[in-house]
């Protein structure tokens, strides 16, 4: 459901100081001092909140992402991590990483049992081994230094009432419980929350209350980020961590003191005149999403259509290009050399856009050679990520943010400790450290952060004005849902709610994955004749947000797809 609001005049008026809304109040104000887009609405309604209190866009943000925290505990939250883009009105653009990393004595054979062979993978992702440190409560306190109007403890007030007067169980959590169980009751202290005597998750419409985690924000809140990373409770987390880590090399206090949110430089281009900014490494997003965009500028998408078969067989194509790119070159660039130069200069990109035919697949797609790019690398591992969330915000001031965050898997690793589930990140490294006698540039290496997916965009208007703050969770399908999104905007002159419920599909090596019960299923036939490789329907793992201008006024949106999920009696 869109969500439609005229910016302000009168943005003085700001409701600073009057009463807050209840726990569950639901949706936006009538009166607009900015956009928010959540997951959850309750998350939502906690930016919202900020807004009227005359915060930032900044404010807003971080109280969206530690109300989910609350009440979408399988996807994020402060036990994990995540990536913050902000541009301002005239353009200025910074990118925060928040992004977990791996304890110091961790090495690059961090997942291979003593024979040097892989343990099943969920064994990898239920123990410490898995566990990064969490990267979320310090990115939240720098960019808050840096750009945050409200006190730093205001931020935390909707969450506190979340987690203390309690949240309503919706379809959507019930069902992760249910179909992640061995992630969710991993410990006494997951099944007593979410879970009741019979072993079931706790019926839909359940008021879920964690006091646990209402009380760490409280002390987060009083004592800002050092009251997570360092004295009792961070001697605490990283314990928890090490109890359950079958190996040397644990993480200990000092790796979670050690941490810190690292600002990035902004990755931008341009796609038909329309100004798009996204993160660096360590995630690969903004370049796939970047590179994708520039492989097609040169095709007339829009005369194409939105529901041209040739349309999305380009589309694919530039995906496969860009994600072959990916899996060689793109890791934590503070350990290895990742060629962002080379992987955008335009010669480089209208070379692999060549390859392109909008009349045949190609039979095999190979990463590139870019400028400075390593000749000795192998492609990894990794696995894919799916415990994530998006959300954007825009403020008064037409300040937007894009900010995905992530706790990996569904739950985490299972682990719980304060109230939250702690991340299991570590398993976007490649577990494999060589492949055929080469080293995997996302290997797993001490204070290193694993290659990510995640995709935060903020996109300007030909005319130099704020457009669109996008981005999507579902772990490598975020580049490609977000990606898809942009393309809906600019070229079809989408919606926001449109964009985001255009049909997906996307490029799994030798498979083609086709969003089911949509029209892109009845293609199948084109496709095929396109040759693409193996398209098969299923339905599809995607979760995207987006705030967007609209004749005249913001609009907030989240994928159609979400509705349903998040009913309650």
């Amino acid at each position: 459901m869109i969500r439609s609001f005229t910016t302000p005049l009168l943005a003085a008026l700001a409701l600073a100081g009057c009463a807050t809304l209840p726990a569950e109040a639901p949706l936006a104000p009538q009166v607009q001092l900015g956009a928010v887009s959540a997951a959850d609405p309750r998350a939502e309604e906690a930016g919202y909140e900020m807004l009227r209190a005359g915060g930032s866009a900044t404010d807003a943000a971080i109280a969206t992402m530690l109300a989910l925290t609350v009440v979408e505990p399988q996807s994020s939250g402060i036990g994990g991590g995540g990536f913050l883009v902000r541009g301002t009105a005239d353009g200025d653009v910074t990118t925060y990483d928040g992004r977990e990393t791996a304890p110091a004595g961790a090495t690059p054979e961090w997942f291979l049992k003593p024979d040097g062979t892989l343990p099943p993978f969920i064994e990898s992702v239920r123990s410490g081994l898995s566990v990064g440190v969490p990267g979320n409560i310090a990115l939240a306190a720098k960019a808050h230094a840096e750009h945050g109007k409200l006190p730093w403890a205001r931020l935390f007030d909707p969450a506190i009432r979340l987690a203390r007067e309690g949240f309503r169980m919706n379809p959507r959590l019930h069902n992760s419980l249910s179909s992640s169980k061995d992630r969710a009751a991993l410990t006494d202290t997951g099944r007593a929350l979410f879970f009741g005597a019979d072993g079931n998750p706790l019926p839909v419409g359940t008021l879920v209350v964690n006091e646990d985690l209402a009380r760490t924000f409280e002390a987060v809140a009083a004592g800002g980020a050092p009251a997570f990373y360092r004295g009792d409770r961070a001697e605490s987390m990283a314990q928890t961590v090490a109890q359950s880590t079958p190996r040397e090399g644990a993480m200990t206090a000092g790796d979670v003191a050690g941490y810190q949110a690292k600002p990035r430089e902004a990755l931008c281009t341009t796609y038909r005149r329309h100004r798009i900014c996204g993160m660096g490494p360590p995630t690969s997003g903004g370049i796939a999403i970047l590179q994708m965009l520039a492989m097609l500028e040169r095709f007339d998408l829009s005369a194409y259509g939105a529901e041209s078969p040739v349309t999305w067989h380009l589309f694919l194509e530039a995906q496969r290009l860009a994600y072959a790119d990916r899996e060689l070159y793109v890791a934590d660039a503070d350990f290895v050399s990742v060629p962002v130069a080379g992987l955008l200069d335009p010669a480089y990109l209208a070379s692999r856009s060549a390859l392109i035919d909008p009349a045949r697949a190609m039979a095999k797609v190979e990463a590139g050679r870019p400028a400075g790019a390593p000749l000795a690398l192998a492609d990894g591992d990794e696995p894919e990520e799916r415990g994530t969330t998006h959300f954007a915000v825009v403020d008064a001031s037409n300040t937007m943010i894009s900010y995905t965050s992530t706790i990996e898997g569904a739950f985490g690793s299972g682990l719980m400790f304060g109230g939250f589930y702690l991340n299991n990140e570590l398993t976007d490294f490649s577990r494999s450290p060589m492949v055929e006698g080469r080293l995997v540039a996302n290997r797993v290496e001490g204070g290193k952060r694993p290659r990510s997916s995640m995709s935060p965009m903020l996109v300007w208007a030909p005319d130099g004005t704020p457009l669109l703050a996008v981005g999507a969770a579902g772990g490598p399908t975020i580049p490609v849902q977000t990606a898809r999104s942009i393309i809906g905007v600019i070229d079809f002159g989408l919606d926001a709610e449109a964009a985001l419920g255009l049909p997906f599909l996307m490029s799994f090596g030798e498979r083609t994955l086709v969003e089911q019960g949509t029209w892109l299923e009845r293609a199948i036939p084109a496709f095929l004749a396109l040759g693409q490789p193996q398209p098969f329907a299923r339905e599809a793992p995607v979760k995207a947000n987006a705030v967007l201008w609209r004749g005249g006024s913001w609009q907030s949106a989240r994928d159609p797809r979400l509705e349903a999920q998040l009913e309650l009696p």
